[in-house]
């Protein structure tokens, strides 16, 4: 198999208001940090919390859309790849980070579920994007018109399919 992926999908909610500025070139960047939580029980019977953070960055539509529609505590999905970066800091130490460098951004609404949704992709024109379906959507809900697939059909229960 020739060839590899770098592919990131993740729901997680704002922690901050994004970050947009706008490069001599005229490019928009946004940047803000997402929070994805798993919970689990431990063997002592604890709920326990386990919160990552995830720094995204977006260009061109995107930001603009992030610029226009993000709020700190609203709910997204992201698409994207990694990105690692390595800097040297003021103290003079190298320096290294992982970002996520969205393609596809999904709102799904805010904290209270209040929030308008929408799917925004990149396109493949410069400081374009491109918002799918024809009205914004609060999760992620298949639309009407959407194929259902053969293994969520009703009545399917052929589990001699599954790989386990």
């Amino acid at each position: 198999m020739a060839g590899s992926v770098n592919k990131v999908i993740l729901i997680g909610n704002l922690g901050s208001d994004p970050e947009v500025r706008y490069l001599e070139s005229g490019s928009a960047v946004a940047k803000f940090n997402i929070a994805t939580t798993e919970t689990y029980t431990n063997k002592n019977g604890e709920r326990v919390d386990n919160t990552e953070w995830h720094r995204i960055e977006l260009w061109e539509g995107l930001a603009k859309v992030a610029e226009k529609y993000l709020k700190k505590g609203n709910q997204v999905y992201i698409e994207g790849r990694i990105r690692t970066d390595t800097w040297t800091d003021k103290e003079g130490q190298q320096r290294t980070g992982v970002t996520i460098r969205a393609n596809s951004m999904t709102l799904l609404g805010g904290p209270s579920g209040g929030g308008q949704g929408g799917d925004y992709s990149q396109s493949g024109q410069q400081g374009g994007y491109q918002q799918s379906g024809n009205a914004p959507r609060g999760n992620n809900a298949p639309r009407p018109s959407d194929p259902i697939p053969p293994s969520m059909a009703a009545g399917n229960n052929d589990d001699d399919d599954l790989p386990f």
